[in-house]
């Protein structure tokens, strides 16, 4: 999977977040757009995503040498970002079913290793509105990893968590993120991209 941006730019009102970028993201290697608070990181993300529409130039989305229509793209991506919200009234067990009617499980994980690997066997009847932070941040990040897609976009994917929890995301990154997906992600903290392998700043694009 390739995502190429032409000359992508985006405005609100009179004022450009960022423009005039030109770059292409290539499933062989993961990636961090970087930024200070403030930059543009989540709304390039969200271009990417295919949640906003570039103010300027084009984004092209190809796999095996075949485009992809951006209102199609949702289909081959999973997100995790603050301002993606889980389904608060459900519990966890009915918040994995209800997703995963719509997104089929990344190889070797199903509903009850997602758990155990969640680490949530106790909480499994127990609505999402009652989880911690950390606990939220957690299903968030398994929901985008552990369904099967070729593009995973983690906004701030360290949020609300402690040591524990970063470490654990690190755990979980390094089970589900292989040379055939194509990770992006959006940070300012280096604990949560060092990993990475190319870098995109935003402030380079004002």
């Amino acid at each position: 999977m390739n995502i190429t941006l032409l000359d992508i730019g985006r405005r609100y009102n009179q004022e450009w977040i960022f423009r005039h970028i030109d770059y292409t993201f290539s499933s062989s290697k993961k990636y961090a757009i970087l930024g200070p608070n403030g930059a543009g990181k989540s709304t390039l993300i969200k271009v990417l995503s295919g949640n906003l529409t570039p103010s300027g130039g084009r984004i092209v989305f190809e796999k095996d040498g075949q485009e992809i229509d951006v209102e199609n793209i949702y289909a081959h991506l999973t997100i995790a970002a603050p301002y993606v919200e889980l389904i608060e009234e459900f519990t966890l067990n009915e918040l994995l079913d209800f997703h995963f009617k719509f997104k089929s499980y990344y190889k070797n994980f199903d509903k009850e290793s997602i758990i155990s690997l969640l680490m949530m066997e106790k909480a499994v009847h127990k609505e999402i509105k009652h989880f911690s932070s950390g606990m939220k941040q957690r299903v968030k990040l398994a929901l985008a990893c552990c369904s099967d897609s070729d593009i995973v976009l983690l906004d701030e994917p360290m949020s609300n968590m402690d040591v524990q929890g970063e470490n654990w995301c690190i755990e979980l990154l390094e089970k589900t993120i292989s040379s055939e997906r194509l990770l992006i992600v959006g940070s300012n903290q280096t604990k949560e991209y060092h990993f990475c392998d190319d870098f995109i700043s935003v402030v380079d694009y004002k």
